[in-house]
């Protein structure tokens, strides 16, 4: 039986991703909600999506999650069994420059796509949150059950009321919620502001890359197959009313390390360009992902020193289709 999902943001690195995996499977219609800004090129947005776009089980709503309007509209002919939810503002830097553009896409458009979800008895949540909630801490591993309360960016505050108002909703409504906390996603179609996509393109232009502190910040890089894996078990998850995971490789990799990865896989040497520490940024992130193991089943497989080789030949690929 075919099963209808709406995923927000599905244009996007981790969104055009799980598409790709729901119209594989062959059960699901799938309808995105993508505004497509330009936070970074529209036109990448497009192109992760072209192979979708003439697949009849595949629905297109050039929308915005803070016009409640249009997602009546979308709610009314979707019939949805599941709602993933991964539409955003993203990035700690630029939240602190237009906060108020968070606080509008990342917590009034996560309460509109909730309310409507209740209004057409939508069955099933997933929420996309973000490690970056856990704050700067020096404890790791990062766990579930961790305080939350002291986020350190307007980004990661954002995220930590969208699981708030995911609670609620579910205690409330009894909607059946879950919220994934991603771990520095990384692969294939990542967003070219991000630090392993940034840096290839600047090695492989022979250009400085911007290293802030002394390199050694480590980062649980999460290659985006895992991540998947995760949202997939995610999406069949219902043995609570509402869980928290997170979905991380479990492993830390030094700044200084990404880098020499990156130039063995480009062959080409790093130019460094030191710059202090900014503001918002946490000096490492580990997940603990115990919990999500047990009860998702959750499996990363790729290792860094695996996943970066393949992220390196997806970018030369793009280039040489350029």
């Amino acid at each position: 039986m075919t099963k209808n999902i709406l995923v927000t943001g599905g244009a996007g690195f981790i969104g055009s991703h799980l598409v790709r995996r729901l119209l594989g499977e062959g059960s699901w219609r799938v309808s995105v909600v993508d505004n497509f800004c330009d936070f970074y090129s529209p036109a990448c947005k497009r192109e992760n999506i072209r192979g979708f776009v003439d697949d009849e089980r595949f629905v297109l709503h050039e929308t915005d999650i803070r016009d409640v309007g249009k997602l009546r509209e979308i709610f009314s002919n979707g019939k949805f069994d599941v709602v993933v939810h991964l539409a955003a503002r993203a990035g700690v830097r630029p939240s602190l420059e237009i906060p108020h553009e968070y606080v509008e896409t990342n917590v009034c458009g996560t309460v509109n796509l909730l309310e409507l979800s209740k209004d057409f008895e939508v069955p099933k949540f997933v929420f996309g949150s973000s490690s970056s909630v856990y704050g700067s801490r020096n404890t790791v591993p990062f766990r579930e059950d961790d305080d939350i309360s002291k986020p350190i960016s307007p980004y990661a505050a954002t995220k930590a009321a969208g699981e708030a108002f995911c609670h609620t909703y579910s205690h409330l409504y009894g909607t059946n919620v879950t919220s994934l906390r991603f771990f520095t996603v990384y692969g294939a179609c990542q967003r070219p502001d991000l630090a392993i996509h940034k840096f290839a393109r600047l090695i492989s232009e022979e250009k400085a890359i911007p290293v802030f502190g002394d390199g050694t910040t480590r980062r649980d890089y999460t290659y985006v197959d895992d991540i998947i894996q995760g949202v997939r078990a995610a999406i069949d998850y219902s043995d609570t009313p509402y869980e928290v995971f997170n979905l991380g490789e479990s492993e830390t990799v030094e700044l200084h390390e990404l880098i020499s990865l990156l130039e063995e896989s480009l062959g080409k040497k790093a130019l460094i360009d030191r710059k202090p520490m900014q503001p918002g940024d946490v000096p490492q992130t580990c997940a603990d992902i115990t919990k999500a193991r047990k009860m998702l089943g959750y499996a990363p497989k790729t290792k860094i020193a695996e996943g970066i080789p393949k992220f390196v030949e997806w970018y030369l690929g793009s280039l040489a289709s350029l």
